[in-house]
């Protein structure tokens, strides 16, 4: 499957001048700061909230260039590892979907640790012990569904496979998005879903795309009733006016936190361990929220519309498990699905 890429660069240079007469002072500011030079994040974030963190970051340190490379998980990480092998990684900051795809660059001895000074407010069940990476929101899978399309809200991940409901649904690809690969994982390690969940799906022809976005386009066009889709790009378009709601299925849902962590042997240690700080502040969860995520921060509310990581059943699988499992899973499903 070809994938799209996007490659944003973006940062704001503050180049000041300084005047003979007051050099020592304008020096001051320029460092006001604490950090300059380049930083190059990659993320699975969607285009424009890459674009909002990266602006309000520079707005607390103008002197960082901040280059961004953007696309799905899985091609985020595939660029990683190639650089990598070339002996070159240019990422100095990731933040991807899962935490299953932090310990595999753990594993590899990728990540470098750093224990940021923001974890007091971050539950520790989304810090990993080594502190090489950190959650910083929580996206549960949801289904999504067209209300014009259908006359009542369905309560069961059941509706997917249903005959009514037979070439009615739609979800991400795990080989494309992280989000979509974790739920896997975790389906396929419950004793009420397995991979016969997924066959159920294939049989009732469960149409399949690369990430949650076009997934969410499919059932928001009318084009399909049902989506399996991450809660906060539903909660948003709903709020857009468009014609979806969301459910959180009483069976329980998957739940990412897409953590962030610093790339060994960074090129800028010093502007990568303050972007994680900007991240995980009071601050930066609230734009996490204002963008409409559920943010991981002790004391920072949800959106409207979303359920805090207290309010949801939250399905999930042994970490090793999912860690070690994932290439399988990846390929089980494109046997599966062709995709």
């Amino acid at each position: 499957m070809k994938m799209n890429k996007t490659m944003l660069t973006m940062g704001v240079a503050a180049s000041l001048m300084l005047a003979a007469c007051s050099g020592t002072d304008a020096e001051s500011e320029s460092d006001a700061g604490g950090v300059s030079g380049t930083l190059d994040f990659y993320t699975s974030q969607p285009d424009t909230d890459a674009t909002a963190l990266v602006n309000a970051f520079n707005e607390q340190h103008p002197d960082v260039d901040v280059n961004v490379f953007r696309s799905g998980t899985e091609e985020v990480i595939g660029k990683v590892l190639a650089e990598e092998q070339a002996g070159d990684v240019q990422a100095d900051v990731l933040l991807v979907a899962d935490s299953v795809t932090f310990e595999g660059l753990k594993e590899q001895d990728l990540l470098q640790p750093y224990e940021s000074g923001e974890l007091e407010a971050i539950p520790e069940d989304f810090v990993d012990p080594d502190h090489t990476y950190t959650g910083t929101k929580v996206m549960a899978t949801v289904l999504a569904v067209n209300m014009e399309k259908t006359e009542q809200l369905p309560d069961s991940w059941d509706v997917l496979t249903d005959t009514a409901s037979k070439e009615e649904a739609i979800m991400p690809s795990p080989l494309y998005s992280g989000a979509a690969a974790y739920n896997a994982g975790v389906f396929t390690r419950q004793d009420n879903f397995g991979w016969a969940f997924y066959q159920a799906l294939k049989d009732n022809g469960t149409s399949v795309v690369q990430g949650n976005g076009a997934a969410l386009k499919a059932v928001q066009s009318g084009e399909k009733t049902y989506g399996m889709v991450v809660d906060y790009i539903v909660a948003n378009a709903k709020a857009e006016g468009s014609p979806v709601d969301l459910v959180y299925p009483e069976e329980g849902v998957p739940v990412i936190t897409e953590p962030i962590g610093m790339i060994k042997d960074t090129d800028n240690e010093d502007a990568a361990k303050a972007f994680i700080d900007f991240v995980l502040s009071e601050e930066g969860q609230k734009l996490a929220s204002e963008l409409g995520y559920t943010p991981i921060r002790t004391g920072v509310d949800a959106p409207e519309g979303l359920k805090s990581i207290d309010e949801m059943n939250v399905l999930t699988a042994p970490l090793d498990e999912l860690s070690n499992g994932r290439n399988d899973d990846k390929r089980e499903f494109k046997e599966l699905f062709g995709e």
